[in-house]
């Protein structure tokens, strides 16, 4: 491995606490043993940096020599190598990944869940064209929904949900309960609803108005700028703040009710940002409706439109 190699290694490694070299990206893995980690990881943590060694050839062979463990993917965490797919999860199930991570296991809970009678015929057909299966739930960190069928997995435990075998591990058991499982009708087919008053609040949408008459009265609040410089050096909000990592420290260590505006130059953009930020825990998070375009037609002309 050269410097070079190393050096990028180290830095990134010295500016995230929990890094996955992975193939493929935390959205979309491209092997088995990837998502396998992924999957395990996001149970316990929403956030977290993914690196994919497909697109960076030199950081595939580089990261194998640098820790000495020939296969991808592979986890760090303070640094420190923790391991690959398969140990990744034997931590989780001897509960020592909590550990390692910082996190706090869940309680043993029995959560109360509901079934809208739909769902619940939809999910009775399934196990009857795939016996052995069962029904499962899960809710990572983030929040994140998936009802499925399939085999049992390890530490899963069933509970009786509407008159349906409802299988979880301990981690979708703490964050289940009150959840209501209902279901939509879209022109593209039906989708499962999940309506858990445990989940974050949804983003909300903050006109440009009522944002000036909270900046007017000192209201304590977080305004983020999630665009690149060169645009933010074309057009502003005083007092906002740039979405790098000095700003992702601070907000870690704020309190998760902190009221967070995001914005951008018309605000889809900072949509994204937003849901990201919801997916963190944070329970009051707006985006600026409208962006700063919004703010220059509306609040103060001063600043540039482009």
């Amino acid at each position: 491995m050269d410097n070079d190699t190393r050096g990028i290694i180290e830095d990134v490694l010295r500016s995230n606490r929990v890094v996955l070299f992975m193939k493929g990206q935390r959205a979309q893995p491209q092997c088995g043993f990837s998502a396998k980690t992924v999957a395990t990881l996001d149970m316990l943590l929403p956030d977290y940096l993914d690196i994919n060694v497909l697109e960076h050839p030199q950081i595939r062979e580089g990261i194998k020599a640098y820790g000495n463990w020939p296969t991808i993917p592979q986890l760090y965490v303070d640094g420190e190598l923790v391991g690959g797919a398969d140990i990744v999860v034997e931590m989780l199930e001897s509960g020592e990944l909590a550990e390692v991570l910082g996190v706090d296991q869940p309680a043993a809970t029995t959560p109360q869940v509901t079934i809208a009678d739909g769902v619940a015929g939809m999910i009775r057909g399934a196990l009857e064209q795939r016996p052995g299966m069962v029904a499962h739930l899960r809710i990572d960190a983030r929040w994140q929904h998936t009802l499925s069928v399939g085999p049992e997995e390890p530490r899963e435990s069933p509970i009786e949900a509407s008159g349906i075998a409802l299988y979880m591990e301990p981690w979708t058991a703490s964050r289940a309960n009150g959840l209501h499982i209902g279901m939509e009708e879209q022109l593209q087919g039906n989708r499962f609803l999940f309506d858990n008053p445990g989940a974050p609040p949804p983003v909300q949408q903050m006109d440009v108005a009522t944002l000036k008459a909270r900046l007017d009265a000192g209201a304590a609040l977080q305004l983020i700028d999630v665009r690149p410089p060169a645009e933010r050096g074309l057009a502003s909000i005083a007092g906002a703040r740039a979405w790098d990592e000095d700003t992702d420290r601070l907000l870690d260590g704020l309190p998760r009710d902190t009221q967070v505006v995001f914005y951008c130059h018309t605000g889809k953009r900072s949509q994204q940002a937003a849901e990201y930020l919801r997916g963190r825990g944070f329970r009051n998070v707006h985006n600026l409706a409208g962006g700063i375009d919004a703010w220059s037609r509306e609040i103060d002309p001063t600043v540039p439109r482009y």
